[in-house]
């Protein structure tokens, strides 16, 4: 059992992530906290930190450092990015924060600090292939990957805040102005051809990302608060980033999704994520939630526990974080998930779903027990409602929400509880037709372990003119496996509309 404390500073603001991980290998994050320290800011005609930026940056690690204490980290990892370390005094701030608050700060290169973001990206989002750029106050680091691969790597000295006072765009941003900001991107990054990369997305780390999605989120009232994986096709960021570019500092403090302490910097880091999206030739904007941090951390647990620094398979190992932290009977959840997935694959023909539905079932079978660590009454509902919310990666929001229902229905059909506008906003009928689909054979599945002492020892499924079939392999203690599967062709007949024959052979 061990508590990792990571700590970024950055150019504009300063954050402290402090994570458990249990004995068995799971972990999840314990405490959260940001201060805004604007250090791009705090520098003076010699490019040296001032005494301002100094007295902040000490008493915010200091808060930090009470903070690491209070929850008895075991370890703390910090580094400093942009604003310090292209100060010149820069390495003076990071001594001064260790001899008053005695945590070592880390001055860590642009290369190293994009490869990490890199590692936080490509351990949480599906992509094969793509642009990454982490977009701070102080610099942006830009990444080309390739079959998950890092291919190509730069740090440039702008970000939100510096760019901001570099244009004087605080206040407003006129047309003339964002014309000449523009060009001056463009000119930086010509030196970098790999940039262009037309047919792969673009994803954005960082606040200026993150509030990018929440103000679209909130003018399209998209359902789902969750922003990592979230997907903006280029006409509407061009829609949204028009309507911004003409904005006045009141009329910005009344744009939901966008709070006080961005609202000064987000003219100018719009205006850079507006040229990248024109100069890679990208066609979505895809938001990760995930970066230098989650890369910090991965780099640490992946040595801890002998793992590769790349999850082979991003929606195993983050399922398998949960499944270790919500589930009791592991080996049920297991048995459970190799039924549905044999009964997916012998009825194929019979559901007509595709071969992506299978991870939904997969998922939502291993997690299907999750909620009885909430209450075991309605613990199928509980377990929707984990998965739901749980760090599932790997998962389109549609495909994580469908997961939850098919879980939360693996008793029998509840639909009172998905009548919510939720649910019903972001999933089509045809999205029901599958989880009814998926839902039915997830309940067969666990019909199968009822007891759950793995009494079936193989089946085979079958689908014929005639009918489906499904067959049988027991031990002798069988019988309420047997009852329970039996109980199960109602409903199995009024959502595929064929009678379920069942055989069973004992030893």
């Amino acid at each position: 059992m061990q508590r990792i404390a990571i700590i970024d500073v950055g150019s504009n603001s300063a954050r402290l992530v402090i994570s458990h991980i249990y004995k068995n290998g799971a972990y999840n994050m314990v405490y959260n906290q940001k201060e805004s320290l604007r250090l791009a800011q705090k520098v003076d005609e010699k490019n040296r930190l001032t005494p301002e930026a100094f007295a902040a940056a000490v008493a915010t690690m200091a808060n930090f450092a009470h903070m690491c204490r209070l929850y008895k980290a075991d370890k703390i990892i910090a580094v400093a990015t942009a604003a310090i370390r292209n100060a010149e005094n820069g390495r003076e701030l990071a001594e001064a924060v260790e001899k008053s608050c005695g945590i070592k700060l880390e001055i860590i290169p642009g290369e190293t600090e994009a490869y990490n973001s890199y590692l936080g990206v490509i351990n949480t989002l599906p992509a094969d292939s793509g642009i990454i750029f982490d977009l701070g106050g102080g610099s942006t680091e830009l990444i080309y990957f390739k079959h998950r691969r890092l291919q190509e790597a730069v740090s440039l000295p702008y970000g939100a805040v510096n760019t901001t006072e570099l244009f004087d765009t605080k206040e407003q941003m006129s047309p003339e102005v964002y014309q000449k900001l523009a060009a001056f991107l463009k000119e930086k990054l010509a030196a970098y051809p790999w940039l262009k990369q037309k047919g792969l997305p673009l994803i954005g780390v960082g606040g200026t990302a993150r509030t990018i999605a929440k103000i679209i989120q909130r003018a399209q009232r998209y359902p789902n608060i969750k922003l990592h994986n979230y997907q903006i096709r280029l006409p509407l960021f061009q829609n949204h980033f028009a309507k911004l570019r003409g904005t006045t500092p009141k009329q910005r403090a009344q744009i939901s999704g966008l709070s006080k302490e961005r609202s000064d910097i987000i003219l100018a880091g719009s205006s850079i994520v507006a040229c990248l999206l024109e100069v890679t030739g990208c066609k979505t904007l895809v938001i990760s939630g995930c970066g230098l941090r989650e890369g910090l951390f991965f780099q640490d647990y992946a040595a801890a526990w002998a793992l590769p620094l790349i999850a082979p398979d991003i929606l195993k190992r983050s399922r398998e974080n949960i499944l270790k932290f919500y589930v009791a009977d592991i080996p049920h959840a297991r048995r459970v998930a190799a039924l549905a997935l044999a009964l997916f694959d012998g009825w194929k023909k019979l559901h007509g779903l595709r071969s992506g539905s299978r991870k939904l079932l997969e998922t939502a079978a291993l997690l299907h027990d999750a909620g009885i660590t909430v209450n075991y009454y309605s613990h199928a509902r509980h377990s929707a409602y984990l998965i739901q919310n749980a760090p599932l990666f790997g998962l389109s929001h549609k495909e994580q929400l469908m997961t939850a229902a098919v879980a939360g229905w693996h008793n029998g059909v509840a639909k009172n509880y998905f009548r919510s506008k939720f649910y019903q906003d972001m999933l089509t009928a045809s999205n029901w037709l599958t989880i009814n689909k998926l839902a039915v054979l997830l309940g067969l599945a666990e019909a199968l372990d009822y007891t759950q002492t793995a009494q079936v020892q193989a089946l085979k499924a079958a689908w014929d003119k005639t009918g489906a079939s499904l067959d049988l392999q027991v031990t002798d203690n069988a019988a309420i496996e047997v009852q329970e599967t039996a109980a199960k062709a109602a409903w199995f007949k009024k959502i595929f509309g064929t009678d379920l024959r069942l055989t069973v052979q004992s030893d």
